[in-house]
């Protein structure tokens, strides 16, 4: 079980995460819309601005994804839930939580969800 220190310190790495994906959706937001806008030439800009905007895209889901596991874990933090596996109910490792601060499962039961 972490201590309120800890959870304090968890608690303001996930804010701080937050807001930096935060600010990056928006930028990455407003670069695809300003690209849209861009009167494109010929095939070679339409090829271009395809390739950017699929590499944005990708980028996008990922940090939009890492965005609701740190709000999920967020939540947890409020209903003192944090570090808890959701699996089996064990503590996860405070180790493991310094390196993915949203991690849901502990080591044993993310390789049981990984092979799933």
């Amino acid at each position: 079980m972490l201590n309120a220190t800890e959870l304090e310190f968890f608690k303001n790495a996930l804010e701080d995460r937050k807001a930096k994906i935060e600010e990056n959706l928006n930028s990455a937001s407003a670069e695809i819309t300003g690209m849209r806008r861009n009167e494109l030439k010929d095939e070679g800009d339409h090829a271009a601005m395809s390739l950017e905007t699929a590499v944005d895209n990708a980028i996008l889901g990922q940090q939009s994804q890492e965005l609701a596991e740190i709000e999920l874990a967020l939540d947890r933090i409020e209903n003192n839930l944090y570090g808890e596996c959701e699996m089996c109910g064990d503590d996860i490792n405070i180790e493991r939580l310094k390196v993915k601060i949203f991690a849901r499962y502990c080591i044993t039961c993310r390789e049981v969800v990984e092979k799933e």
